[in-house]
């Protein structure tokens, strides 16, 4: 049970987790989002050890908030655990977790949390979330598991919102997606303990869709609430991958692909994968690339 609410104070009913790692203008600016969000949440914010020392003056503004010191950069995933397990050792029926260089529009977590209040058998709620820059285009409105490539992909990314269909448009009704977005999502307390939440192992990238494939298949419902919204402020269109990126998401697809494809998409997979990897670590010699290249090669090798 949910600690009860005290008259003036947050809720532990629904706890906000907020990463930060070297990214205090952001983290600022996400978490005042939420300290707007009606009715009020609790909010935990995790410093991934930044060394520049943003995780310090954020504590200091904001000294009525939960402030959590990993002690090392811990990734997405190891940062993010340690907020949740936070909210779950206070019995929070729900977890939103928000990236840092993200904001809740007013009005987006009361709407999951509606969502997922209507919709027992479901384990996770995400808003739609588009681009700060341009205003109004579409960065996530559902997604699905590209077996193929081993990836999740954004549906109608880069599409103006008001030229989605009316079903995906703000005020339709929540509907059920088989792949969730870990830039902001609401999760269910109670299958965070069932089922398990996001994987120590995949660190950065692709975290998100091992849990969606995971919880998918074990009969949890996922929904996307258009009538709820966050922006992301991340370049459009995207910028080329940086060697991490590229790195650690063919680490991580190729880890996916042994793990949750059968045998005929783990070897469409791989003809698929190791040509591209060829032809894609080609041009970054070519052009003199060697960082990229590098990255290349580990993110084909990495277990």
């Amino acid at each position: 049970m949910s600690e009860p609410a005290v008259a003036g104070t947050p809720s532990t009913r629904v706890v906000a987790v907020v990463l930060n790692y070297c990214r205090e203008v952001l983290t600022e600016a996400c978490v005042r989002s939420l300290a707007a969000q009606q009715p009020a949440l609790t909010t935990v914010m995790v410093d991934n050890a930044s060394p520049d020392g943003s995780g310090a003056r954020l504590a200091a503004r904001f000294p009525d908030i939960a402030f959590l010191q990993s002690g090392g950069n811990l990734g997405y995933t190891g940062g993010n655990s340690l907020g949740i397990a936070w909210a779950l050792e206070r019995n929070a029926e729900y977890v939103f977790v928000i990236n840092e260089d993200a904001e809740a529009a007013p009005g987006c977590v009361a709407a999951l949390v509606a969502a997922l209040d209507a919709a027992p058998d479901a384990g996770a709620a995400v808003p739609t979330v588009l681009h700060a820059e341009p205003p109004g285009v579409v960065w996530w409105v559902g997604g699905h598991l590209d077996t193929m490539r081993a990836l999740g992909m954004h549906e109608y990314f880069g599409r103006a919102i008001d030229d989605l269909p009316l079903h995906l448009r703000n005020g339709a009704p929540p509907r059920d997606v088989t792949l969730f977005s870990g830039c902001a999502v609401l999760l269910r307390a109670s299958t965070v303990r069932e089922l398990g939440g996001f994987r120590d192992d995949y660190v950065n990238y692709l975290e998100d869709t091992e849990v969606s494939v995971r919880w998918h298949r074990a009969g949890c419902r996922l929904l996307h609430v258009p009538s709820a919204q966050a922006v992301h402020k991340v370049a459009f269109p995207p910028l080329e991958p940086t060697p991490y990126q590229i790195r650690m998401r063919d680490r991580n697809r190729r880890r996916l692909a042994r793990e949750y494809l059968g045998s005929f998409e783990r070897l469409r997979f791989h003809a698929w994968f190791w040509p591209t990897r060829v032809v894609r670590g080609a041009s970054y010699a070519l052009r003199g690339d060697a960082a990229r290249l590098r990255a290349i090669l580990a993110g084909a090798t990495e277990r």
